[in-house]
């Protein structure tokens, strides 16, 4: 075996483990995509278009709640952020690549493929081919998730409508917030952001109150490290 296809086995190999809890993501996505009426087509577009659980999530649970094109954009938008971070990081391992692979890596890079392909990078630094590694963790992830969304869609199609599963899209979203209730600080940030949410709720206009609410806790998470930083 060459050392491309075994640095691309070895991204799959590293990712694996990671797609335990993304399969039933996807096929809550998916179940949810069809409770809503957006249909098979839009649903499974989406997870190709935009391959991001949570923000594939967020817009799901913002047309359903009748949100403006703009606030449903935004949010979308700001969740995905997260992602410029990923490619500064990376960007001194793959700042030699060309624009066709950067374009590649940057569509399969969702935060599983980060994870495991940052320590890899780190690791091994000599590897001329360890893009590669980067490459089939993030095409495992794709993969993974577009067969659970699948999955949900076919499920989704015959739930009854009665069980109103809609629901989960909320505790889904909790699950996903209960590793951070460890920290006091980000227990701060999330009531700083459903305070927000709350009042601005039938005070601010066009549902914009999401995106008041996702800015005020982004400042105070700013201030919070900042003054961690200065206390250390």
């Amino acid at each position: 075996m060459n050392n491309k296809l075994k640095t691309l086995a070895k991204g799959i190999f590293d990712v694996s483990p990671l797609m335990i809890p993304v399969f039933p993501f996807g096929i809550i996505y998916g179940v949810i995509g069809m409770e809503l009426g957006i249909g098979p087509y839009m649903t499974l577009g989406l997870s190709i278009i935009i391959f991001g659980g949570a923000s594939q999530i967020v817009l799901l649970q913002l047309f359903s709640g009748g949100a403006s094109s703009l606030v449903i954009l935004s949010s979308v938008g700001a969740v995905n952020s997260r992602h410029l971070l990923y490619g500064a990081v990376l960007s001194e391992h793959l700042s030699t690549l060309k624009l066709s692979w950067k374009i590649i890596l940057s569509y399969v890079m969702v935060d599983q493929a980060f994870a495991v392909s940052n320590t890899y990078f780190k690791n091994n630094r000599k590897n001329e081919n360890k893009h590669f590694h980067l490459l089939g963790a993030g095409f495992t992830c794709w993969t993974i998730w577009q067969i659970s969304t699948i999955l949900g869609i076919v499920l989704g199609s015959v739930v009854p409508e009665e069980l109103g599963l809609s629901f989960t899209i909320s505790l889904t979203f909790l699950a996903l917030l209960i590793s951070d209730f460890r920290k006091f600080k980000n227990i701060i940030v999330m009531l700083t952001s459903g305070i927000v949410a709350t009042i601005g709720y039938n005070t601010i206009p066009f549902k914009a109150y999401i995106i008041v609410a996702a800015l005020t806790a982004l400042l105070v998470a700013t201030l919070l490290t900042l003054a961690d930083l200065k206390n250390k």
